[in-house]
Parts: structure tokens; C-alpha cells; sequence
């Protein structure tokens, strides 16, 4: 192609962006000329020193970008397949929940369900309910109990009066509080208040990977969890 062949294009403005723009404002220009497809070589990347045809070069980025696409959706089915098993423990949990009748059941059926639907062997149930402390046992179970004014729970301030789970690393006195001083193996923690600024208490699954709950992560279904036991609790 010329720079007079290249209509509307001034022969001194010629450049790569200008031929680009050409193109692209009249895309059927090599069905127009197709003997230059014969002529134009480009480089082949992956083997420096041959070159290809530029239909050839076409099939070549085709493919890449196929490739980049089903990587997309492979990932995208990943995080559905995710989501809905995630969404199934919640629903075991639900279901838990619906068989409970007594404060003590709720509490149990929460445990249990943390622990075999969810995999979740370090989680901690901190209750603010008076009828509560006469069912927390032995230091270390899975029930803790206190109010707002306890120095531990104060501690939480900023998490309660947000009333929105949060996850991540928590301070040495917060895992003590939660998990029991011979804790170290708690890396990351997911932290989900209960009832409107925590006016309940708070749910704590903690994991001994330091990036199985970080701050970045998604809590809508932390959010839906907790939703479920704080109507339980209020039955």
C-alpha cells in the first residue's frame, strides 16, 4: 500500500498509529486487496529467525485468546462450584437451626454444624446473653460468655459498633480471649458479629493458615451465617 492508495491519509502523517486507524476505519481492506496477504511476513515470536503469513499470525493470536478465555471460565467455574457448596453448608446449617428449640440446642447445633459442615475445628461462640452463662463450660469450649463492659471485650469495640464481619489478623489479647493463650497456631480469622452492633455477641472461626481469611475476601457469606444464628438466638 501506497500513500496514495491510503485514502485519506496525508503522505506527510503517515505512521504506525495512522495505519492502524485506517485499518481499522475500513476493516475489509485486504478482502479489497488480498494479494498483499501473500506478500506481508511477520515475525514468528516463538521462534525468532522464521516468519509466518499474516493469516497465520491471525490463527496465532485467535488461539492465544481462546486459550485466555477458557482460562477465564475455568476460574469462573471454580468460584461457582465455590459458592455453591458454600451455599449447601449453609443450608445444613439452616436446617440445624430449624431442629432446635432450646438455647442450648441453637448453641450446639451451630458447633456442630461449624465443625462437620464447615470443617472449622477453632470456632468460638462469645455470648452477651445472661441465660447463656449458666451453659458456658470448662475455659477453652466452644461457648464463651461476657458483656460489653468486660476490659477482653472491649477490645472488639471497633468490630461490634461496624456490625460487619471482618477478617484477617486480631491482636494477641484478642486471640487469647477467643482461642486460649496456647493459640499461636491461629493465624487468620474470620469475625462476625451478631445482632446490630453486636448487641448478641460475636462468631469466631479461626485457621491456622495466615491467608485462609484475609481482609480482601469476600464476607457476604460470613454475613448470611451470621444472620441465621442471631434469628436462632432470638427465638
Amino acid at each position: 500500500m501506497t500513500t496514495s492508495q491510503a485514502r485519506g491519509i496525508k503522505q506527510d502523517t503517515i505512521n504506525d498509529l495512522s495505519v492502524a486507524e485506517y485499518l481499522q476505519k475500513y476493516p475489509d481492506f485486504f478482502e479489497r486487496n488480498g494479494s498483499l496477504l501473500t506478500k506481508l511476513r511477520l515475525p514468528h515470536l516463538r521462534d525468532a529467525g522464521s516468519t509466518v503469513s499474516l493469516v497465520e499470525r491471525q490463527v496465532e493470536v485467535l488461539r492465544e485468546r481462546n486459550q485466555s478465555l477458557e482460562r477465564k471460565l475455568k476460574e469462573l467455574m471454580d468460584v461457582a462450584r465455590a459458592n455453591d457448596a458454600l451455599a449447601d453448608r449453609i443450608h445444613r446449617m439452616s436446617q440445624r437451626l430449624i431442629r432446635a428449640h432450646t438455647l442450648l440446642e441453637t448453641i450446639n447445633a451451630v458447633e456442630t454444624s461449624l465443625r462437620e459442615d464447615f470443617d472449622a475445628r477453632n470456632s468460638v461462640l462469645v455470648l452477651f446473653l445472661e441465660e447463656a452463662r449458666s451453659l458456658e463450660a470448662a475455659p477453652g469450649c466452644f461457648l464463651r460468655t461476657g458483656n460489653l463492659a468486660d476490659p477482653e471485650i472491649k477490645t472488639f469495640e471497633s468490630l461490634l459498633q461496624g456490625g460487619k464481619p471482618r477478617c484477617g489478623q486480631i491482636r494477641d489479647v484478642q486471640r487469647d480471649f477467643l482461642f486460649g493463650k496456647d493459640s499461636v497456631e491461629i493465624g487468620s480469622v474470620a469475625l462476625t458479629p451478631l445482632g446490630p452492633k453486636g448487641a448478641l455477641g460475636i462468631l469466631a472461626i479461626g485457621a491456622s493458615d495466615i491467608e485462609r481469611f484475609h481482609p480482601a475476601m469476600s464476607t457476604e457469606f460470613l454475613s448470611r451465617i451470621g444472620e441465621l444464628v442471631t434469628y436462632a438466638l432470638l427465638r
